[in-house]
């Protein structure tokens, strides 16, 4: 568990990329009474469409840290960016990030905050020590949003559930297992840098025994299909043990994003897949809905695809930020009674 120091500055860096900006896009759009404004150097091209603040004027406005909304290539900090997070430390900022590299192990950087009083804060990196899963089932209920790829909604996706049942007078939380996901919610465990024997585990840690009404809106990370990341994703899934999945898709890809070689799959055999893995730990998982991204699409051809999709699969499909999530919401309802 974090307690990060908000109100933040987004730090933009030099990028030309919003891809790469998925951290400060995820602040901006979830957790906007934590962000004062946003800094990037001159070369960056990416912006939130929020106020360009230096780091001296934004402390002065009452932000307390730098966060980096960004993640470089490989997960390094690059050098030419020192001056500029120096200079807000300088200006009476902390640090947050979320990147593989430790802000604490650049020694110019440490030093400079050990000097000031400032801390850097390292989201990423686990502060406790998680045991290997049990696979025991405990109380509560659980939702866990799964892929079909990465980088297509299961953040989003969560957050929204999360959101929608809690608006509706439902006991829920939103569970964290990701870096972005961390900063919004303050709290949770970066499930990807957590020792692969260890990640059901840490699963089990993040969403505990709870009341039988209760819901854990699980964050998931990576996906089956994917040839890098489909460990943490069946660790993740057999630790959450979800009553509920939701299958996030982009229905405009081909391919794995990144391995052109990959086509991606049917979302009927991920569904089977999915479910298939899951009962390991909790043999009465089941799909509630297909989530999707639908950001690349005109309005005709998502509704024909939404449409053809539900009918062939007998389930729930929507883009959480066009259509809302009730769909979902329902089949919540289902468990609970």
């Amino acid at each position: 568990m974090v307690d990060l120091p908000s109100p933040y500055l987004l730090f933009l860096g030099d990028t030309r990329s919003e891809t790469y900006a998925k951290t400060a896009f995820g602040l901006r759009d979830w957790a906007p009474d934590a962000v004062i404004g946003e800094y990037a150097m001159p070369e960056a091209t990416v912006t939130l469409g929020l106020e360009r603040l230096t780091p001296t004027a934004a402390a002065s406005r009452g932000a307390r840290a730098l966060l980096l909304g960004i993640a470089p290539v490989g997960g390094a900090i690059p050098a030419h960016w020192l001056p500029e997070l120096i200079a807000a430390l300088e200006a009476g900022l902390d640090i947050v990030a979320g990147l593989h590299q430790r802000l604490a192990d650049i020694p110019e950087l440490a030093a400079t905050a050990r000097r000031l009083g400032r801390t850097l804060f390292d989201v990423r990196h686990p502060t406790v020590s998680f045991s290997a899963g049990t696979g025991l089932p405990r109380s509560g209920k659980r939702l866990l949003t799964v892929g079909t790829d990465c980088a297509l909604g299961k953040k989003y996706t969560a957050l929204a559930i999360a959101k929608r049942w809690q608006a509706l007078g439902g006991n829920a939380d939103f569970r964290a297992t990701g870096q972005t996901g961390i900063m919004i919610a303050g709290h949770g465990v970066a499930i990807d840098a957590v020792v692969a024997d260890f990640i059901a585990g840490a699963a089990e840690w993040l969403s505990p025994a709870n009341a039988p009404d209760h819901w854990d809106i699980i964050e998931g990370q990576g996906s089956l299909y994917h040839p890098a990341f489909a460990g943490v994703t069946l660790g993740l899934l057999h630790g959450a043990q979800p009553d509920l999945f939701v299958l996030c898709h982009d229905p405009t890809r081909a391919a794995v994003y990144g391995y052109p070689h990959i086509p991606m799959p049917d979302l009927a055999e991920a569904i089977a897949l999915y479910t298939q893995l899951g009962r390991l730990t909790n043999p009465a998982i089941a799909c509630a809905g297909i989530s999707i991204n639908s950001s690349k699409m005109g309005e005709a051809d998502r509704a024909d695809w939404i449409a053809r999709t539900a009918d062939r699969l007998g389930l729930p499909v929507a883009d959480p930020l066009r259509d809302g999530v009730d769909g979902f919401i329902q089949k919540m309802q289902a468990v609970r009674a």
